[in-house]
């Protein structure tokens, strides 16, 4: 909470509730109708409130990075099964194993484009992930290994999942909503990498295609880290063919493998035409 009492007399938020705690306790003041109703966690979980839970979820974060001068992000989508190379003979599935190279390959990235970041004060291409174990825990593990801050995106889910150790701890955040995490994934993405992973990554990857399609979204580098992962699982060609797509709409991504030719694409892609 900013400290500005210049613009107005009035008491604040943080005063009036210090005020609420020193009232006589009687009937009528224990009673939920009495509580203040910024403080009643009961009548805000409501589910006439839900308008008003999305739109705190979406500023809170908003004014955190925004108090922090965070103005550009790197976005990096991936598998939360994929192991690190040291962890490699505990995956589940010999596919698996072979997918921890990509684990890698986020961790060096992450690193690479964090000490670009680290340039401009962490202003500008600070990493962002949601937050959890294997891709993402490979993107924030580069950005602190690079001694950076990173970004990470966390949502409550059945079972349980922890921020992992890597982001920072100011800039990790927690969700209830879906859509408003999604929000601000993409509201300061200067790129997307996609990295091999399940229906979560499906679901950011080809929501944030359809932004960048029907031009919601302005272009960014779209990197899809490892053709073949990706070739086997969608044929792209054969949407273009069936005309459920654009011939053109291929044009939207490409497919890199090293962390080294993911930094070349987004450098290309800022780099102007002669």
């Amino acid at each position: 909470m900013t400290d500005d009492t210049r613009s107005h007399p009035f008491r604040d938020s943080v005063q009036d509730v210090a005020a609420a705690h020193r009232i006589p306790d009687t009937p009528q003041t224990r009673a939920p109708a009495y509580r203040l109703a910024f403080t009643d966690a009961d009548f805000l979980m409501r589910e006439e409130l839900r308008p008003v839970r999305l739109q705190l979820e979406l500023l809170k974060p908003q004014m955190i990075l925004d108090e922090r001068g965070v103005r550009s992000t790197i976005v990096l989508f991936g598998g939360a099964r994929i192991p690190a190379p040291e962890r490699a003979d505990t995956a589940k599935t010999p596919v698996l194993a072979e997918l921890s190279r990509y684990y890698e390959e986020a961790r060096r990235f992450s690193r690479i484009m964090t000490e670009r970041s680290m340039e401009s004060y962490g202003r500008e291409n600070v990493i962002i992930t949601g937050g959890g174990p294997g891709v993402m825990e490979a993107g924030n593990r580069g950005a602190h290994e690079a001694g950076g801050q990173s970004i990470g995106l966390n949502i409550v889910l059945p079972h349980e999942q922890a921020p992992n150790a890597y982001v920072t701890p100011d800039l990790s955040f927690n969700f209830h909503y879906f859509a408003i995490r999604k929000m601000h994934f993409l509201m300061r993405a200067k790129a997307i990498c996609i990295f091999p992973g399940g229906f979560g990554t499906l679901d950011e990857m080809f929501e944030s295609l359809t932004l960048i399609q029907t031009k919601r979204m302005k272009p960014v580098p779209f990197l899809l880290f490892g053709r073949d992962f990706w070739e086997r699982l969608i044929n792209w060609q054969m949407l273009a063919d069936a005309g459920t797509i654009s011939a053109e709409d291929l044009k939207l991504f490409q497919f890199v493998e090293t962390a080294e030719e993911a930094v070349a694409a987004i450098d290309a892609f800022a780099t102007p035409c002669p």
